[in-house]
């Protein structure tokens, strides 16, 4: 009988390691055979795209069934090292998770939008909340949400529906200057760009039968509505510059009722800057009226003023600085909302009677729904870039640039509001 051949301890311990290897790769292979070679149910069974889409998905985390061991033989011995796949496409996830907001140019060469930025002022409620609401839930928009209560701007933003981390609430006061000035230093350090800001908060008093005043002695009306507003799109002015996003717009809210050319513009007290002697005394009612022309105290006629204000601001804007930034400057008027909170210091009998009014006898009545959704078409849609214009919708819901009255596009008088306004805002 022939002896046994004996091989030494460690090459034993090898031959075994590579046996034990070769078989568990027959073992694999058989059942990947069996696996591919067995029939899909038809509702289970992917399609080519999907199939196409599985291969771009594995390219992409650069992970394959190969991948999940490497070896490594040598003349002296054999090594086996493992792959840790797992690891890998957890840190391809991460890494595609936290990618900065430029879009990169995709496979087909055009660069993808990244998600926009908007400041809306009053979004606490109304025309504001409603607008905030059609950004967020489009996916396409961060709305900082503007407002004097952050209590109140959360749990409105919650009650509404709104997605988690589509808005950001950052405290801003209009009636006060140096409000303004701290809003904007505390956006500028969320690190953010700022694609779009639309100035829509707005008071309104009409059966004050005394003048109120801003933390800077401003009548309030013009003081909020205007002035403050005056000076935060100054101050961001900077920061829609230096947005890279496709189309930077500042919006301003207008109204009908700052438009005598229409019939609810001419419905008293009617909107009348005069020849500004107010605005050039400062509106604080001590030595000087608080009213913009001049007259006594009026506080439905002090919130048209405002709204007069508001649409010659924006035509400034357009003349001075449409060129030289890029930057759409619009106004509009989104259509009566009967029901918002503008007119919660309106007399009950007001506030009962003008819905219905609105719905069934001028049909003009617009839901806040509806208004925020055209508000949102004039900070987004593609169609609505031309800047300077004062925007409106028809029956059939359908936007079309609107004449403004005379006073309304004065170029003059647009000119020496700005002047004004810059002199009691510390620009000038």
């Amino acid at each position: 009988m022939a002896p046994l051949l004996r091989f030494p301890k460690p090459f034993q311990e090898k031959l075994t390691a590579i046996r034990t290897i070769s078989y568990t790769r027959r073992c694999v292979a058989r059942r990947l055979r069996w696996l591919f070679r067995r029939p899909l149910p038809s509702s289970r069974r992917p399609s080519p795209r999907a199939r196409r889409g599985a291969a771009k998905d594995s390219a992409f985390f650069r992970v394959c069934l190969a991948d999940g061991l490497k070896f490594d033989t040598t003349s002296l011995g054999l090594r086996t090292k493992r792959v840790n796949t797992s690891s890998v496409a957890i840190r391809a996830q991460a890494a595609a998770v936290s990618a900065p907001t430029a879009t990169p140019a995709s496979p087909s060469g055009k660069k993808t939008v990244r998600t926009g930025n908007a400041i809306i002022t009053g979004a606490s409620s109304g025309l504001g909340l409603a607008t905030a609401k059609a950004l967020a839930e489009s996916g396409k928009w961060h709305v900082i949400m503007a407002c004097r209560d952050y209590l109140k701007t959360a749990r409105a933003a919650r009650a509404a529906g709104m997605p988690k981390g589509s808005y950001t609430i950052v405290h801003l006061d209009l009636a006060s200057l140096d409000s303004v000035r701290q809003f904007v230093k505390n956006v500028r350090q969320l690190d953010m760009p700022i694609d779009v800001v639309v100035c829509n908060a707005a008071v309104y008093q009409p059966t004050a039968k005394e003048p109120s005043f801003t933390a800077d002695g401003f009548e309030m009306s013009v003081g909020v509505n205007h002035l403050g507003h005056f000076l935060l799109a100054r101050e961001l002015l900077e920061d829609l510059k230096a947005s890279d996003y496709p189309s930077k717009r500042l919006i301003i809210v207008g109204s009908i009722t700052g438009n005598t050319n229409t019939l609810a513009g001419n419905v008293p007290p009617k909107a009348n800057l005069g020849d500004l002697r107010g605005l050039a005394a400062g509106l604080n009612g001590v030595g000087s009226a608080a009213m913009i022309d001049g007259a006594e105290f009026d506080g439905a006629k002090a919130y048209k003023d405002s709204k007069v204000c508001n649409m010659l601001t924006m035509q400034e804007f357009h003349r001075r600085y449409h060129e030289e930034t890029g930057v759409t400057f619009a106004s509009l008027y989104p259509g009566c909302i009967a029901t918002t909170g503008l007119f919660r210091e309106h007399i009950p009998l007001f506030r009962l009677l003008f819905p219905p009014f609105q719905k069934y006898i001028t049909k003009g009545y617009v839901s806040e729904e509806e208004a925020g959704k055209r508000l949102a078409q004039v900070v987004s849609e593609p169609s609505l870039t031309k800047s300077g214009v004062y925007w409106s919708w028809n029956k059939n819901s359908a936007s079309f640039e609107n004449q403004l009255s005379e006073e309304a596009s004065d170029t003059e008088k647009a000119r020496k509001v700005w002047e004004l306004s810059e002199k009691l805002v510390g620009l000038a």
